[in-house]
């Protein structure tokens, strides 16, 4: 008798996590969480890798529809193939081990921290004060897990206070979780995400921290996520 299973129909995975499962391929990915456009040469510094080096690493993440290219004149950039990529990059950090060491420096050890407080993923927010944010816009009423995450009439009609314009007629989800890498949780990501990323970037809430992923909450915005969410004063700067 023949044991033998028949593959099974269905989507194929192993496409998708072959060219993740190396350590210069990954951290080129989770660089490129910030939402930026990269030159090879960037991420081979990056990475500590030769040039021709990452170009080979480059060009299977690319086969594998995780970064996408684009070219100018004589320089080739590459960025993540869209926020569904970055979700992704997000959560596999999220489960994956430790694996970096302990920071050697203030300096590092400085830098850990803000990433860890806020940053920016891709498009949207993550970091303590993004986890929180979802915590509290859950307990206000404004998002709803019962079946799904989604977004409330409650959570509309505080988009529109804020003047926080979300993008119609697209195909990105209008609310999406996605699962923090340093707090182990989810954080709002999809349309609403990015759309209040923006919002906050726009209105002074919080300031990008020198060139890194990094953002610090600035006065303004302690006193508006104050105000419109009631977050709590460890997460915020003193006045």
């Amino acid at each position: 008798m023949d044991t033998r299973r028949a593959p099974v129909a269905g989507p194929d995975l192993a496409s998708v996590a072959r060219p993740l499962a190396d350590r210069t391929r990954a951290s080129f990915c989770m660089a490129l969480l910030d939402g930026r456009a990269w030159t090879a040469t960037e991420l081979a510094r990056h990475a500590g890798v030769a040039a021709s080096t990452a170009t080979e690493h480059l060009n299977a993440l690319v086969g594998g529809n995780l970064l996408a290219e684009e070219r100018q004149g004589r320089h080739r950039y590459v960025r993540l193939a869209g926020p569904h990529v970055a979700e992704l990059i997000e959560g596999l950090a999220a489960v994956a081990p430790a694996g970096a060491p302990p920071p050697r420096s203030l300096s590092a050890a400085g830098r850990r921290r803000a990433l860890a407080h806020a940053r920016t993923c891709y498009d949207h927010l993550a970091g303590a004060v993004a986890v929180a944010i979802t915590d509290t816009m859950t307990e206000r009423g404004l998002l709803d897990w019962g079946r799904g995450l989604r977004l409330t009439g409650d959570g509309e009609a505080w988009l529109g206070r804020l003047g926080v314009a979300v993008p119609a007629g697209t195909r990105r989800p209008l609310v999406r979780s996605c699962l923090d890498w340093t707090e182990r949780r989810p954080h709002l990501a999809g349309a609403v995400g990015a759309a209040l990323c923006r919002h906050a970037l726009d209105s002074g809430w919080i300031a990008r921290v020198g060139t890194t992923r990094a953002v610090a909450v600035t006065a303004a915005g302690r006193d508006a996520l104050r105000e419109q969410l009631g977050l709590p004063e460890d997460l915020l700067p003193p006045r």
